[in-house]
């Protein structure tokens, strides 16, 4: 087995059950990296196309032979998890044979792809678990009352995070949860899944036209967890007080067909515009632009009170005001100068919110300024240094 020649970059091994090309975090911690001097390949999924090893802004990507599955059986997720876990598994020996690792940095879902890592682990090399979702919490909303379910997820938590010599978490209040079942504070670093600056520039709310429209916005998975089914109904309500209203809904997921059919039974068909596509993530900005207010819908539960949802702060980085529900971590960090709330699953809460937001465009544009103050104080130019200070220091002991 060999080892890095001297003065040789840092190799970093990313380990992502994703679609690199489309996945914000991953491209964002693997380029930064590799801006900072690190040598990073990304291990992923097989995605559309013959093509399986490219390279990506300086990080080289292999996609395994493992489609990611889609659908709503649990045991065929887990069943390509485990396949995907193993292919990664020999994908990472062959490179710590050619002397090709020194980190390995495994994202979740689900954490115990990190036993790709025990092999480099053994002979010294470094293992960071990359915690976006917290396990327990994700399928709490699955299994709801399942108790022995939910003490064996967060086993197979703290023993994935036992591999680890580093564990990042999305958001402070994630951490205080991980921290509570038992992973050490100091083994904890939280890297939040804010914008890249270089795509998501600084926009205003002030700029944008109305030109006899108002445009409200949700981008992402089409699902009734996240609440897209409240928003369109929202929108039903305010037909006649908004007439000029449209709800613009941008992307796929399992439940978009059954929104589009409750569009056309509320009779907003013509006041919803669905792109089950989306867009690519450097052509979001642009088409983000066009917007009045962007609208978080979550549903409430365990695991939407510990999340931070990257369209929200992909709505603040480009001075868009947004409506969001009274949820944990988004009132952790946002005030109510910064945001519109409304009450979680509230119907006629999220309608008086839009509404309000409507009526006042001066508010709309105070409230977009205020929202800034979180990339101030958690904007990636900083974030980002502090995620490569911890690879250097990792490296180094």
């Amino acid at each position: 087995m060999t080892t890095p020649a001297a003065g040789k970059a840092r190799a970093v091994c990313m380990i992502a059950y994703t679609n690199y090309t489309i996945d914000a975090r991953v491209r964002r911690e693997a380029e930064t990296l590799v801006a900072s001097g690190y040598r990073v390949s990304c291990l992923t999924n097989r995605n559309k196309g013959t093509e399986t090893t490219y390279v990506l802004n300086g990080v080289e990507v292999q996609e395994l032979a493992v489609p990611k599955y889609r659908g709503k059986s649990t045991v065929a997720y887990i069943l390509s998890y485990l396949r995907f876990l193993a292919a990664a598994t020999v994908a990472c020996l062959g490179r710590l044979v050619k002397g090709d690792i020194d980190v390995v940095h495994v994202h979740n879902l689900p954490d115990f792809l990190v036993f790709a890592a025990v092999l480099p682990r053994l002979v010294g090399k470094k293992v960071v678990l990359d915690i976006h979702d917290s396990v327990p919490e994700t399928f709490a909303t699955k299994f709801a009352g399942n108790l022995v379910l939910h003490k064996a997820l967060c086993l197979e938590e703290r023993v994935s995070a036992a591999v680890a010599h580093k564990v990042i978490c999305v958001n402070h209040p994630q951490r205080d949860v991980l921290v509570g079942r038992g992973i050490p504070l100091a083994k904890t670093f939280v890297s939040m899944n804010v914008p890249d600056p270089r795509i998501f520039a600084g926009g205003s709310a002030a700029d944008r036209a109305s030109n006899g429209h108002f445009n409200l916005v949700y981008h992402g998975t089409m699902a009734e967890r996240l609440g897209v089914d409240l928003v369109i109904r929202a929108v039903a309500e305010l037909r006649e007080r908004i007439p000029c209203l449209t709800l613009h809904l941008w992307g796929g997921g399992d439940d978009l067909p059954a929104f589009q059919r409750l569009a056309d039974a509320l009779g907003v068909q013509d006041r919803v515009r669905f792109e089950p596509k989306g867009f690519p993530l450097d052509e979001l900005p642009g088409r983000l632009g066009a917007m009045d207010l962007g609208v978080v819908g979550n549903r409430t539960n365990v695991a939407t009170d510990l999340m931070l949802p990257v369209k929200l702060l992909e709505y603040v980085s480009l001075g868009i005001p947004a409506v969001v529900p009274r949820l944990r971590t988004i009132d952790h960090y946002f005030s109510g100068d910064m945001v519109s709330y409304f009450e979680p699953e509230d119907v006629s809460s999220l309608a008086n919110a839009i509404h309000r937001m409507y009526c006042q465009p001066s508010v709309r544009r105070r409230q977009a300024a205020s929202a800034s103050r979180f990339l101030d104080q958690h904007g990636w130019d900083r974030q980002g240094r502090e995620l490569v200070a911890m690879y250097d220091r990792l490296v180094e002991n």
